[in-house]
């Protein structure tokens, strides 16, 4: 068992969203400084068939994910913070048959809003994809304490 409490709740958290376990996204690492998500490469979410380039609404879908899972590294509990703004800059078409990587780090937190910014990479993380800016609204933990929420699941993981 992990005994990076980060880690854990980023799995938690990632558990949770239905279209992640479809993409077969993974937590590859989490700490205070930033988070990191994995997307497979697979058939099923190419864009162009005649080339195998990944279609940009799964890259779109791993940084909004990474962006919000990566609030789990800088707040004390679990919160709630449902996407405000999201800004996705593509660099370049993914490779076909890589996995992506999305990183994301959360730059400022204030009492409503976390800032977040990352990128999305395959081989190397000084070639990106993608670059990310994003806002995420804080809904305070007592939008959270719902008797499904997340946060009750593991004593408030």
């Amino acid at each position: 068992m992990s005994t990076n409490p980060i880690f854990e709740r980023a799995q938690l958290f990632l558990s949770a969203l239905r279209h992640c376990q479809v993409l077969a996204m993974s937590v590859h690492s989490a700490e205070p400084q930033g988070l990191t998500l994995k997307l497979p490469y697979s058939p099923n979410i190419v864009g162009n068939p005649e080339t195998g380039v990944i279609h940009g609404g799964a890259i779109t879908t791993l940084m909004d994910t990474t962006c919000g899972i990566s609030t789990v590294c800088v707040l004390p509990d679990f919160e709630i913070c449902p996407t405000l703004d999201l800004r996705i800059d593509y660099m370049r078409p993914a490779e076909p048959h890589k996995d992506v990587f999305g990183f994301a780090e959360c730059y400022r937190v204030t009492p409503n809003v976390i800032f977040t910014r990352g990128y999305a990479y395959q081989d190397d993380p000084a070639q990106p994809v993608a670059h990310v800016v994003g806002t995420f609204m804080r809904m305070g933990k007592a939008a959270t304490m719902g008797k499904d929420s997340l946060a009750n699941v593991k004593g408030g993981a």
